[in-house]
């Protein structure tokens, strides 16, 4: 009986121990993977966090698509300031994505924050 209590003990720390491991991350939803090396978020895509985009400048191709992703707690817009798109109203966890076909600089805000700027440079 002290045996079995013991094996199941011990599976019981094992198995706290996997899950401990595979839940946590850093809360930016990147960071460092098993082997210890930095993931950088992907490419093309700004987050919308703490009233404010990232980055604020973003030089792509012609004919990429960037995504903006809204990982704040309350509704906002990527509105271009020539009109040339609107994402509408995106609540938390919403994407919105915009493919690039010609070269220019294009500025953004988000409709409901003034001081929210930002600009997608394409190349």
């Amino acid at each position: 009986m002290k045996k079995k209590l013991m094996m199941a003990a011990g599976l019981f720390v094992l198995v706290s121990s996997v899950l401990v491991f595979s839940c946590s991350k850093s809360s930016s939803g990147y960071g460092s993977n098993p082997g210890g090396t930095y993931n950088p978020p992907p490419a093309n895509t700004v987050s919308i966090k703490n009233i404010a985009f990232s980055p604020t400048t973003l030089t792509v191709a012609v004919g990429t698509t960037v995504t903006w992703t809204n990982n704040d707690n309350m509704t906002h817009t990527v509105t271009a300031n020539d009109n040339s798109f609107d994402s509408g109203n995106l609540a938390y966890g919403a994407t919105f994505s915009y493919k690039f076909n010609a070269a220019g600089t294009f500025n953004y805000h988000c409709s409901y924050h003034a001081s929210m700027l930002a600009k997608i440079i394409v190349q």
